[in-house]
């Protein structure tokens, strides 16, 4: 007799039947006490005509554990986060203690900003830092004259220093 496999599952061969055992080993939630301290928050980037605005999400972090550097031209948020749990049955018999340990760091690029008016707010685990971007001065149009009278005093400039 033959066999009845629905959408060509018939067609897979050994190699791609390993490839996919050995994909679901390394999305198994096994490796997730790993995951966690290689992993960075997200951010949200804006910029405005006077300022950078950056948005960190950060849930559960006290603004203790939340360090901000700033080393020409790097911007540099760190977070650590501890957690640890504890259940005990009646007897005050350890049952299961876990400990959680996480370290998150996220370093932007950013020049001409001024660093001593950087602002930091955290708000419902969301940080906001206002990066104020130096003021560049103004440049002044230059107005273009005849050519007879910048030739003018070219020569008389020349004059002088030749005399």
């Amino acid at each position: 007799m033959f066999d009845l496999v629905p959408f060509g599952k018939r067609r897979d061969d050994a190699l791609s039947q390993w490839m996919k055992s050995f994909q679901d080993m390394f999305e198994d939630d096994l490796l997730t006490p790993f995951k966690g301290s290689t992993l960075s928050f997200r951010t949200d980037i804006r910029e405005n005509d006077k300022a950078y605005l950056v948005e960190a999400e950060l849930p559960g972090l006290q603004k203790e554990n939340i360090d901000i550097d700033y080393a020409a031209p790097y911007l540099t948020i760190k977070a650590v986060q501890q957690q640890e749990q504890q259940e005990e049955n009646a007897e005050q018999r350890m049952v299961r203690k876990e400990r959680r340990y996480g370290e998150y760091v996220r370093r932007f690029y950013v020049q001409d900003i001024e660093e001593d008016q950087i602002q930091a707010t955290l708000k419902d685990g969301i940080l906001l830092l206002t990066i104020p971007k130096k003021q560049r001065a103004e440049g002044r149009r230059i107005q273009i004259e005849d050519g007879s009278s910048s030739s003018a005093r070219l020569e008389d400039g020349q004059q002088k220093s030749s005399e």
